[in-house]
């Protein structure tokens, strides 16, 4: 009897270990794959996300963000809706087909829409050249659009209207350029909130201005290279003849500038597509480092074009970024829609490790990317623009 319970009792055990084994790996996340130099390795889910219900078209993806439930918000702009995208409006539609559907919009991880609102009837304000979309942890969603009369609203997160920035020029005024002037902004919609500091970063003209979250008043601001906005230039910076090398060198930020972005460590990115550059700064704008990306591609000048002048090609390379979720942010994710292709830098030394993605329509490749996000799984996910009209899902290749 006492060796048949001592046999029980080591067969016990020993399940217990082997069981133990079973759940501690599955416990283990499995390391992501990198190729040779280094650079993170992803593959496309060709099908996510789910379509878009009550047959909404997908417009163009100008803005994506992923919120601290890992919620995926994307801008559906549709101010370049096509007829036969549209088409199914009316009684009886005239095709079988689709209609103009809300232009923001929240999905989850599986690809579903949880809340999709906004659009030209939603508000009085509503931007009429969507931008930006950043949900934060307070429950509150921010749109902003770069017209001249479009500025930056605050909704909860099922669309209900909070409160508006403001710091509207007078409307038809033409305005000159001015990188002293903080009161009133020609352009608002590429802003960045840091909710550390409750501020809101805003890049426009050839600076980068802050102000305060809560009531819109303004903070500081700094030019390239840290420069104080009374030294930095009000005149254009010329083009230049491209020849196959980068573009001249330049103290000024360089216009357009596309994205700003807060990494844990409250450094600042600013990202200036017209000098395929970023530069780095401390919050309070002091000037740490600058790094290109693809730097030989044309950045400005003659022969290239813009979403309104689709005949020529784009320029620049520099149009959004994602920082990477794990602990040390190593890594910067840059969307680049004249190359099409994201590129995958190294955070501290700025070194360009890969890329992935190519021109094309196909799953898994890219046609004029103008946004990027990332979530704490290490998914990554890009916004289409001028055709393309698309959102795409990256999962990591893990070993």
């Amino acid at each position: 009897m006492v060796l048949r319970r001592s046999r029980i009792a080591v067969l016990g055990l020993s399940l217990l270990v082997f069981m133990a084994g079973i759940t501690g790996g599955a416990q283990q996340p499995r390391a992501q794959s990198v190729d040779g130099n280094g650079a993170p390795l992803f593959k496309v889910d060709p099908f996510w996300p789910k379509p878009l219900p009550n047959r909404w078209s997908m417009q163009q993806v100008t803005g994506i963000q992923v919120d601290h439930e890992d919620h995926i918000w994307f801008l559906n702009r549709a101010a370049a809706a096509e007829g036969d995208e549209i088409g199914g409006d009316g009684t009886p539609p005239r095709i079988d087909c689709c209609v103009r559907g809300p232009e923001v919009v929240e999905l989850d991880q599986q690809g579903n829409v949880v809340h999709a609102w906004g659009g030209s009837g939603h508000h009085p304000l509503w931007p009429t050249a969507l931008q930006t979309v950043i949900a934060d942890r307070k429950g509150f969603v921010w749109v902003g659009g770069t017209a001249p009369q479009d500025s930056i609203l605050k909704f909860t997160r099922d669309g209900k209207f909070v409160w508006d920035f403001g710091h509207r020029p007078p409307p038809g005024a033409p305005l000159a350029e001015n990188n002293q002037q903080t009161d009133v902004l020609g352009s608002k919609g590429r802003f960045q909130i840091d909710e550390v500091a409750s501020e809101i970063y805003i890049i426009n003209l050839k600076r980068v201005l802050v102000y305060d979250m809560n009531t819109g008043a303004f903070k500081r601001g700094w030019g390239g290279h840290g420069m104080p906005l009374s030294e930095i230039s009000n005149d254009p910076i010329p083009p230049y003849t491209w020849t196959g090398a980068p573009p001249p060198e330049q103290k000024n930020f360089v216009p357009d500038l596309h994205f700003v972005e807060i990494s844990q460590d409250r450094r600042v990115y600013i990202g200036e597509r017209g000098q395929n550059r970023i530069e780095v700064f401390t919050t309070d704008g002091k000037f740490l480092q600058e790094f290109y990306v693809s730097p030989n591609t044309p950045a400005r000048g003659d022969g290239c074009g813009g979403l309104n002048n689709t005949k020529m090609p784009p320029c620049g390379t520099t149009y959004k970024l994602a920082i990477s979720r794990d602990a040390g942010q190593k890594y910067l994710y840059v969307a680049d829609g004249t190359n099409n292709r994201v590129w995958i830098l190294d955070r501290q030394s700025g070194k360009t490790l890969g890329s992935f993605g190519g021109n094309g329509r196909y799953a898994g490749q890219l046609h004029w990317i103008n946004a990027i996000a990332i979530d704490s799984k290490g998914n990554i996910y890009t916004g289409e623009v001028e055709q393309a009209k698309r959102i795409q899902k990256f999962e990591p290749v893990v070993k």
